[in-house]
């Protein structure tokens, strides 16, 4: 049994990919999980002159869990065809503790959005960018028109084809941890 770390790169507390990474981690019972909810946890915004000052303590916090794990689960939400501003910002403080902070980590990225394109402009933005950090992507997948395509009460996602290409997505996810 290995520790998985989950979140979403989105600091709303109403978060869809928060939302995405609740019910994905609910579908994983070999491993233990921890799901991280950073729309809770405040993230100064990166520059060299805050650097200066010391590292915040809630970015060590975050990345000491990265690396007490060999998995991660992470959602990337989308804005203006990007990852969002707050996700990036992590990423920044992070590799500026250790550029290669995600050596050795293997990750499921998701995304998912409320239009047709499931934030996957954004998706395969942070496919590149999780790589230059040392992680290796080795399952993703995008839920569009996620509205219509999750019930929020329920938690689950309502569209068959993309129910179970999600439920394929993380049985190999979980497989490849193993190896």
């Amino acid at each position: 049994m290995y520790k998985i770390l989950a979140f979403a790169g989105s600091n709303s507390p109403t978060s869809i990919n928060h939302q995405l990474v609740l019910n994905v981690s609910k579908r994983i019972s070999e491993h233990e999980l921890e799901v991280l909810k950073l729309s809770n946890v405040e993230f100064p915004m990166f520059s060299i002159v805050t650097e200066k000052k010391g590292t915040p303590g809630t970015v060590k916090w975050l990345y000491d869990h990265i690396q007490e794990v060999p998995a991660l689960i992470i959602s990337v939400n989308e804005n203006n065809r990007n990852v969002s501003a707050f996700f990036k910002n992590i990423l920044d403080w992070l590799s500026r503790i250790d550029r290669k902070f995600l050596e050795g980590k293997k990750i499921l990225l998701m995304s998912t959005s409320p239009g047709r394109n499931g934030g996957a402009v954004a998706l395969e933005y942070a496919k590149m960018i999780l790589t230059r950090f040392g992680g290796e992507v080795v399952e993703s997948f995008s839920l569009p028109s996620f509205k219509e395509n999750f019930d929020v009460e329920s938690g689950k996602i309502v569209n068959e084809v993309f129910e179970m290409g999600v439920t394929e997505v993380v049985t190999s996810f979980t497989q490849q941890i193993k190896e």
